[in-house]
């Protein structure tokens, strides 16, 4: 059963077609990775499948909810865009609060204090957000979206501004929820973590889909890695 689901969806911009008759169809439980070059259609497809931007044809269903229903999609999943950042006039408990109280969930306190922890945040969780360092504020984004624990977490450059020990601290949460039977699609551009990660993935070209498939299936030839796949497919690497 597809708990993601993208058909025949296509959107433009003015003349520039960003996205092209993309068909995907998610897994409920998969690790789906979605790479390609800048400006391929990465962004906008996500934000499509987020509730952020209608297609211009084709439908998608995201966590039961069609695209038609940009709310009921938010309320369903835990979302970590790539440019965004928390409000500079919070404080990361602040923040954290809030969106807890906009989830609806309870024990607001203790999951906040289990997130701040997680991150090691102790001394900061009073500071501003604009005060914070870029991976201090990456860590306050990667909290609010776990911390209502969603079935369904969709991000676009999770690992961006965090050292080494925080990437392998969420890759080990991440593939915790897999193990979980929770789905999770990502964007991302660091292909060492994704292949250790992802258990099918795709790869978008000047905004078309050019394949996808387990890494075993899109190997070309024996050795080759994710980067490999990833350059021969888009640059005939």
């Amino acid at each position: 059963m597809s708990i993601i689901e993208a058909v025949n969806v296509s959107k433009c911009f003015g003349e520039v077609e960003a996205v092209k008759d993309i068909t995907l169809r998610i897994s409920n439980g998969e690790f789906f990775g979605l790479f390609g070059p800048n400006g391929a259609g990465k962004t906008t497809l996500f934000r499509m499948l987020t509730g952020q931007l209608d297609p211009d044809s084709g439908k998608i269903t995201t966590a039961g909810f069609s695209h038609r229903d940009a709310v009921g999609i938010k309320r369903a999943i835990g979302i970590i865009p790539e440019v965004e950042t928390p409000p500079t006039f919070l404080t990361a408990r602040e923040y954290l609060e809030l969106t807890c109280r906009i989830r609806g969930v309870d024990a607001v306190r203790e999951r906040v204090d289990a997130w701040l922890e997680f991150f090691e945040m102790d001394g900061k969780e009073d500071v501003l957000c604009r005060d914070l360092s870029k991976g201090q504020r990456q860590k306050v984004m990667l909290a609010s979206g776990f911390i209502h624990e969603p079935r369904v977490l969709i991000l676009d450059e999770p690992f961006i501004n965090l050292d080494p020990i925080y990437q392998r601290r969420v890759r080990d949460y991440l593939m915790e929820l897999v193990d979980e039977g929770r789905t999770i699609f990502m964007c991302t551009h660091i292909l060492e973590i994704a292949e250790r990660l992802c258990t099918r993935v795709a790869v978008i070209n000047e905004g078309r889909l050019v394949e996808e498939g387990t890494i075993d299936q899109m190997r070309a030839a024996e050795g080759e890695n994710l980067e490999d796949i990833f350059m021969r497919l888009v640059q005939g690497g």
